[in-house]
């Protein structure tokens, strides 16, 4: 019997080594994800999670609000961008307060609503100010997606995607960066794969430029730290 027990304890000993010896999975990364689905968020207001850029002339960049719909992707509510004019290269850009992101995944649905010299959106990623940013967007107009890079306000173009985008229904963007490594889906297509190292970290959010109205919905940021 003494044999017996001594031997329990010398497995239960090893097996308590061997645990503590063994290494920890992601250690040194850790991973933080934020959803918005502007659902719970009052109608008419802009949600205190974000703030507005500004235009070249210093007014506000667009109109972005909360609205109740029936449109919206998960009911009932959406975020809008509802300025219907602007110049050629009027940036609406809105952003997170108090997130700053190097490597992440950052994701929205989008629908254009209006726009005669431009329709649709993009993500903003790597935003040292609203100046100076990487943006990627989907212009239905043009039957397009890019990815640029903005300095001092002025879009470089990185690469352009031909392709039909349907005016009729929801789109999805999403950004994959890790270190210089940019991947860019639509509708979960990857159209873009390539190495930019313009940004290493900064604020994220969306953009629509002129006279695009488009809604936003469940927009989904993944940070690895």
């Amino acid at each position: 019997m003494a044999l017996s027990m001594s031997t329990s304890l010398q497995r239960l000993l090893l097996i308590t080594i061997l645990l503590l010896a063994a290494p920890v999975v992601g250690h040194g990364l850790e991973s933080t994800t934020h959803v918005w689905t502007f659902d719970n968020d009052p109608p008419e207001t802009l949600p205190s999670e974000f703030q507005m850029g500004t235009l070249f002339d210093g007014r506000p960049a667009g109109v972005w609000m909360v609205l109740e719909t029936g449109r919206a992707k998960s009911p009932s509510r959406v975020l809008g961008q509802l300025m219907g004019k602007g110049a050629e290269h009027a940036y609406k850009t809105l952003f997170l307060n108090g997130i700053r992101a190097s490597d992440l995944e950052l994701q929205v649905s989008f629908l254009p609503i209006d726009g005669k010299a431009d329709m649709g959106g993009g993500l903003i990623w790597r935003a040292t100010d609203d100046r100076n940013y990487y943006l990627t967007r989907a212009n239905p107009l043009e039957q397009n997606i890019r990815i640029y890079r903005v300095v001092k306000g002025v879009r470089h173009l990185l690469k352009n995607f031909d392709h039909i985008i349907d005016i009729r229904q929801w789109h999805t963007l999403r950004v994959s960066a890790k270190g210089c490594q940019v991947q860019v889906f639509f509708d979960d297509k990857l159209v873009f794969d390539l190495c930019d190292q313009t940004f290493s970290t900064g604020q994220v959010g969306l953009w629509t430029k002129s006279d695009a109205v488009t809604y936003f919905d469940d927009l989904k940021l993944q940070m690895v730290r």
